[in-house]
């Protein structure tokens, strides 16, 4: 019998060895454990909040440096800095701060998926795709009988691809050539008149892409009724095109000028033009952080994802969506019909969503990143955990972003003076909401402003009421609840009028019936 005061309760060791310790020992650690974890994850929370403002003074900092150091130390072709530099204003501190910064780092998804629990969420995906394709199957064979997968909706929407091509050749040739001799007319030392006419023909040079990338697409497409994928192709070709030019002149052109009163041409190199127009940015920088080889396993990974993904839309549109709105401009309008019609696509709208963010935003870009050795995939951010609109649109798509940041965003406050953050911040808007609602204009072949108004008009009440003030759980639920009923609306809309304009064709072709939406007046 063990003496009184030392009631001992014996454990097990390491070794498994019998071990004793106070019997009031278990209690102990039984209430401490709770504190232990509530005090660790306060810790880590502080420490992520220290390491984020730690990294936006540390890229603050060696911005200014990198600044001062090309001022101070330019090249034999470039104009000596002033002895005597201006001082830099508040609001061009401000704008230099923010200004692009390219450092090699991975996809955010590409290091989720190095934690199982994330890539069994990717795996339920590919899971709903091999749904999809049993069910196909399944009913192929119960209604005719054999198994064999259709792909009708896929070959429409990417019928006369070769035409497509075709024509993306000359959308790209001029964009590789005229800008850049444009830009080394400009930079011949000044000479009188001579220069003069050097910069007329620079503009000329400049307005002969312009008009092939603005006229050469739509001209194809119109005259030749090419279907929405390869209509897509041109489209999002001729705004990247567009977009990459006007970074290259914005960035170039003023260093150029400084540069023409020295000896000698100063031009950014041509190879650096060229591996621009192809890098998965558009933001023009003379070189960029590369990674030192190519995974050409990697690329490969890319390129199926996204080929998966095109399967994966075609099977939910074929299944969820045509079923539904085919035969919906036959019927009566009314308003249940309209309000059970956006319901249903709520699901495949929001599938759409997910899988044009995962097949471009990351498997595209990524995989032309790899073969182009381009280090920085930050292509996106964490939009899902966005608790307000603002900074859903800020992490969507960083690529476009970071453009209408630096040349729409900054541009315009440089020109209003640094006063009107307002302002710029609806120019922002109105641009993006312009190039989206032409964009779905150019697929679909009709004009039907449900994107300008969601976009613009919804959007942006929603950007300066849901802003970065609103956190918590709550307010990312509202989010993902708003963009299940928004891409509700966007394919309901587009669907009833696509098959609207189809059942029910204009007998004379007029300006009015065009911008007139049909699915309002069709009940064929």
């Amino acid at each position: 019998m063990e003496p009184m005061g030392t009631h001992l309760r014996r454990r097990e060791g390491l070794g498994g060895e019998p071990e004793e310790r106070p019997s009031g020992e278990g209690n102990t650690e039984t209430h401490r454990a709770p504190d232990l974890v509530q005090w660790t994850r306060h810790m880590e929370a502080v420490k992520m909040q220290l390491l984020e403002q730690a990294q936006e003074k540390l890229v603050e900092l060696l911005d200014r440096a990198i600044w001062e150091a090309i001022q101070s130390h330019p090249p034999q072709d470039r104009p000596l800095p002033s002895p005597h530099p201006a001082p830099l204003s508040k609001t061009q501190k401000s704008s230099f701060g923010r200004r692009k910064v390219f450092v090699v780092r991975k996809s955010l998804l590409d290091e989720l998926m190095e934690v199982q629990h994330f890539r069994t969420i990717y795996h339920m995906f590919i899971a709903g795709l091999c749904v999809f394709i049993i069910s196909t199957l399944a009913i192929d064979f119960i209604d005719e009988g054999r198994l064999v997968l259709e792909f009708d909706l896929l070959i429409f929407s990417f019928g006369q691809l070769p035409l497509a091509l075709v024509t993306w050749v000359p959308m790209f040739l001029a964009t590789l050539l005229a800008p850049y001799q444009a830009l080394r007319l400009w930079a011949r030392p000044r000479a009188g008149g001579a220069w003069m006419l050097r910069a007329v023909l620079g503009c000329v040079l400049l307005a002969a892409p312009a008009a092939v990338l603005c006229v050469l697409p739509i001209h194809v497409a119109v005259k030749h009724e090419l279907p929405p994928a390869s209509r897509c192709i041109l489209v999002f070709e001729q705004v990247r095109l567009l977009m990459k030019s006007y970074s290259f002149l914005r960035e170039a052109v003023p260093g150029t000028l400084r540069a023409r009163g020295r000896e000698g041409i100063w031009a950014p190199s041509f190879s650096s033009y060229l591996y621009f127009l192809f890098c998965p940015t558009l933001i023009y920088r003379e070189t960029y952080p590369r990674t030192p080889s190519v995974r050409w396993n990697y690329v490969a990974k890319n390129f199926a994802q996204a080929l998966g993904c095109v399967l994966y839309a075609c099977f939910i549109l074929g299944r969820l969506c045509v079923p539904i709105f085919a035969n919906m401009s036959r019927e009566p309008f009314s308003t249940r019909a309209l309000l059970l019609s956006i319901m249903h696509a709520t699901l495949p709208g929001i599938f759409m969503l997910l899988l044009i963010f995962f097949a471009f935003l990351h498997c595209w870009l990524n995989a032309f990143a790899e073969m182009l050795r381009f280090g920085d995939r930050m292509f996106y951010r964490d939009w899902w955990n966005s608790t307000s609109f603002s900074n859903y649109y800020r992490t969507w798509n960083v690529v476009v972003h970071d453009w209408l940041y630096s040349y729409v965003y900054q541009d315009g406050l440089w020109l209003l003076g640094g006063r009107g953050r307002g302002a710029a911040m609806l120019g922002v808007f109105l641009v993006s909401a312009v190039v989206h609602e032409y964009i779905f204009c150019f697929v679909l072949g009709f004009f039907y402003p449900v994107m300008l108004m969601l976009f613009l008009v919804i959007g942006g009440l929603l950007n300066f009421t849901m802003n970065d003030r609103h956190t918590g759980p709550a307010w990312n639920v509202l989010m993902w609840t708003l963009l299940f009923l928004g891409q509700g609306i966007q394919v309901s809309l587009y669907c009833q009028e696509w098959y609207a304009r189809r059942h029910c064709p204009l007998p004379q072709t007029t300006f009015w019936g065009l911008l007139t939406p049909r699915s309002w007046s069709c009940h064929a």
